[in-house]
C-alpha cells in the first residue's frame, strides 16, 4: 500500500478512454447548444447520452489508480 507521495500504478487505458469520453461528450454538448431549429427531441436525447458519457469518463479517470477509488 502506497502512502502519501508513494508511487501508485495508473491504468493508462482507463485514463485514455475516460479522456476520450469526456472530450467527445463535451463536443456533443457544445454542438447541441449551437444547433438551431425545431429539433428539441433529438437534441435532448443527444445531450442525455453525452451527459452519461461524461459521467462514465469521470468514473474511469477516478478509478484509474490502484488503491481506493475517488
Amino acid at each position: 500500500m502506497a502512502g502519501i507521495g508513494g508511487c501508485m500504478a495508473t491504468n493508462v487505458r482507463n485514463v485514455g478512454l475516460g479522456l476520450l469520453l469526456l472530450v467527445a461528450s463535451g463536443a456533443v454538448l457544445m454542438g447541441t447548444g449551437v444547433t438551431q431549429g425545431d429539433t428539441s427531441v433529438p437534441l435532448l436525447v443527444g445531450a442525455g447520452i453525452a451527459s452519461l458519457g461524461m459521467a462514465a469518463g469521470s468514473l474511469l479517470i477516478g478509478t484509474s489508480e490502484s488503491g481506493r477509488p475517488v
